[in-house]
């Protein structure tokens, strides 16, 4: 990195924090602290919404994704959409009209205490995992591409957002993330117009699709009903719906957004703008993943984009294989390039060559095979080294191929989403500690200046978890699959919960409770057993919730009316 993109780098990362700290400062009650006294509009709800949801993760490991499985992942959204709608018209409605600060208040009006706990906790155990890693993720890759001490580099991302979050709360959270989204959408764009720019000279858009095309980089849909294909059409119209529903209509973090809002009409036009918006962003960054696929069919790749795996080969007797493995991918760098410009000559020609095809699908095959050769050899020289390299393709790419300044801006736009989805979660951790739990358990009364200063508090402590659980994270197959494994294991069975409150109003307490305790265990055992795709166990814990509360109150029932009158 270059002087200029310290500076572009600093500048906005110190704007966002001192622009949220200015902006926000000075909460007197709980309800400017927590709900920004609702007066958001509609386009900052819908922003913030979005800009929660995109951590760095999201802009680390999707491209990657793209790079190497191309464009499929992009069916995980398809539910999205229409969960929005029903949030929109049934979750919204009943929050503002009971004026909740959280969405588990709700489950005690219409349950019990002890069914408004044991969400809470589930939400706090998944999205306090959840939130060290949005700050491990870009640490960790960051640290190993620029050298930069791992602990210092999470340390300093979770302290600026400490800062700003303590000094405002909800409020803070939305006016930094409207910025921040604006630095993310520009910086994409921006990546996306380079890398088209760096591409051959007479090569279009059109025939970039083509090579992305010929390497089944643009598969987008999978009608598979094979349970363990991971992103199929009907995994993610069903799976994929229930996570978003969970997501944004059970989760703190989302439900605190949208429950700032100045009105019903404007948190449900800020969601509906999330919904039209969402799915376009996410194909547009995988798009990037893929175009950086085809940037490297024309200019040589590493054998494997983790920089820390190279380093650990070199000093281990596996180096001299690793290095002729590095020879043959630049010898077959050098093939595809050949046949890529050829292939782009007979595209201008409007002549799509099967023959040609066929050659590039072969080298991206015995490319495959190098990849793998390579990870078998890693994972010799060190055997707890993380050999997956996807979450380092489009760091990589940025640090060794953009301008001077781009790649400032580039860094500040992951280190900005790892800024708003870590704001969101903690605010929401600790305002779900500080009303769920601390509030409703305190018994003498408390000014409402009391109970600011608990969720500050309760502000620092999650952020101090968050930091120090990151600090002892380690690197999974793919960090953004990880956070939605997370949340797939938790959010089925607290949908299960909202449902049976929402549509089932025959079933009382003490079903829902054990029926949500038995969803919980059989998840985890479902999981453990690996029978199908983690999208499903969104489903799979809804249902369960749902089928055994209404089984239990049946039974219930019936037992209660064989009892004879005495």
């Amino acid at each position: 990195m270059q002087q200029l993109d310290w500076i572009i780098l600093s500048v906005t990362l110190l704007f966002i924090v001192v622009y949220g700290v200015w902006k926000t400062k000075g909460s007197q009650n709980v309800e400017e602290y927590i709900l920004g006294n609702h007066t958001t509009p509609w386009h900052v709800v819908g922003l913030s919404v979005m800009a929660t949801q995109a951590s760095a993760i999201t802009f680390l490991s999707t491209p990657g994704q793209a790079y190497h499985d191309g464009m499929g992942f992009v069916q995980f959204y398809l539910g999205l959409p229409l969960a929005m709608v029903v949030i929109c018209y049934t979750f919204i409605p009943i929050y503002h009209r009971l004026k909740v600060f959280t969405a588990y208040e709700f489950l005690e009006q219409r349950f019990d205490t002890k069914t408004r706990t044991l969400a809470s906790i589930l939400f706090l155990i998944q999205r306090g995992l959840g939130t060290g890693i949005t700050i491990y993720a870009p640490a960790i890759v960051l640290s190993a591409i620029l050298g930069w001490h791992l602990t210092w580099l999470i340390v300093v991302i979770g302290v600026l957002v400490i800062i700003y979050t303590v000094s405002g709360g909800t409020k803070a959270v939305n006016v930094t993330q409207k910025h921040q989204m604006f630095v993310i959408l520009v910086g994409l764009v921006i990546a996306f117009y380079l890398i088209l720019h760096l591409l051959p000279n007479d090569m279009s858009l059109t025939n970039a699709l083509h090579i992305a095309g010929a390497n089944h980089k643009m598969e987008i849909l999978n009608f598979s009903f094979d349970p363990e294909t991971r992103y199929t059409f009907w995994s993610g119209i069903t799976g994929g719906f229930f996570l978003a529903l969970s997501y944004f209509g059970t989760d703190q973090s989302q439900v605190g957004r949208y429950l700032s809002g100045k009105s019903v009409r404007e948190s449900q036009m800020g969601l509906i703008m999330n919904g039209f918006l969402k799915v376009p962003m996410m194909f547009f960054i995988l798009l990037i993943g893929v175009m950086v696929f085809v940037f490297f069919q024309f200019n040589p790749a590493p054998v494997n984009f983790n920089p820390n795996n190279k380093s650990a080969v070199e000093q281990s007797a596996y180096r001299s294989e690793y290095l002729a493995l590095e020879q043959k991918m630049n010898k077959l760098s050098d093939e595809k390039k050949e046949i890529n410009l050829i292939y782009i000559d007979h595209l201008n020609q409007n002549y799509d060559n099967p023959i040609l095809r066929k050659e590039l699908v072969a080298l991206s095959s015995k490319e495959n095979d190098l990849r793998e050769q390579a990870r078998d050899i890693i994972s010799k020289a060190n055997k707890k080294a993380e050999t997956n390299d996807k979450d380092y393709v489009f760091i990589y790419f940025i640090l060794h191929y953009l301008p001077q300044g781009l790649i400032g801006l580039l860094l500040a736009v992951i280190l900005s989403a790892a800024m708003s989805s870590t704001a969101s979660g903690i605010s929401a951790l600790a305002t779900t500690t500080a009303i769920d739990l601390y509030k409703r358990n305190i018994t003498t009364p408390k000014s409402p200046k009391h109970y600011v200063n608990a969720t500050k508090i309760f502000t620092v402590l999650w952020g101090v978890i968050a930091i120090l659980f990151a600090c002892m994270g380690t690197l999974f197959e793919n960090l953004i699959q990880l956070v939605n494994i997370i949340g797939s294991l938790f959010y089925g069975t607290v949908l299960g919960i909202f449902l049976v409150g929402f549509y089932l109003k025959k079933i009382n307490a003490f079903a829902v409770f054990w029926a949500a305790v038995c969803s919980q265990l059989a998840i985890f055992y479902i999981y453990f057993l690996e029978i199908v795709g983690f999208l499903w166990l969104n489903f799979i814990g809804a249902l369960i919730t749902i089928t055994l509360a209404w089984l239990i109150q049946t039974s219930k029932n019936s037992s209660a009316k064989k009892i004879p009158f005495k």
